[in-house]
């Protein structure tokens, strides 16, 4: 067990009450190793981005900003809305990652998870979430991809996952997720101890 505790925030790319997104949130909570604390934040509330603001941003936006700096990692849940990223969730990272001097997502492990009614399960939406990743200088975990498809069947009547295969996806992308976290720990506690000597 690591001496660790790895703190990842959550949130999911829709602000429906009954998201299946924020229901894979909750199912990561439920699955997530033991050395890891999982907090869920809500995108509601964030206004639309505006330039004029980005140095003195609304209080929301500067308490995702804070608990994205407090977080150790981070997991998206997200759905597809026309081939892509939902407008919240880009406007949310659109927020989080300006200015251009604090961008507090610089650096951060990220895990995609995305559910849809349909046979593509949010699959094109990762996608480009990858792409605002590599500008953002973050570090996606790869595999497993979390694609849960014909999200209504997958889930039961309280809310809860309850297909297989998804759950493991979702504890083996967290096991991934934590073990590249604790790399990077580790990285950057023997560049220090390089630099003091």
């Amino acid at each position: 067990m690591s001496q660790y505790n790895i703190k990842i925030l959550g949130f999911a790319g829709s602000l429906r009450k009954d998201s299946y997104n924020r229901k894979l949130l909750n199912a990561a909570i439920e699955l997530k190793p033991d050395n890891t604390v999982i907090e869920v934040f809500d995108l509601a509330g964030i206004p639309l981005y505006n330039q004029d603001e980005e140095y003195n941003p609304p209080p929301r936006v500067r308490e995702f900003k804070q608990k994205i700096r407090q977080s150790d990692a981070l997991l998206i849940a997200t759905p597809e809305y026309n081939y892509s990223v939902p407008g919240v969730l880009k406007n949310a990272i659109d927020w989080a990652s300006r200015p251009y001097s604090d961008n507090v997502f610089e650096g951060k492990p990220v895990a995609i998870m995305s559910a849809s009614i349909g046979m593509i399960g949010g699959a094109r939406a990762q996608y480009h979430l990858r792409q605002s990743f590599v500008f953002l200088n973050m570090f996606p975990i790869n595999r497993p991809e979390v694609i849960v498809t014909f999200a209504p069947k997958k889930f039961d009547e309280n809310g809860k996952l309850i297909d297989t295969d998804a759950r493991n996806f979702i504890t083996q992308l967290l096991n991934n997720l934590v073990d590249y976290t604790l790399r990077l720990k580790r990285g950057s506690e023997v560049l220090a101890e390089i630099n003091k000597q």
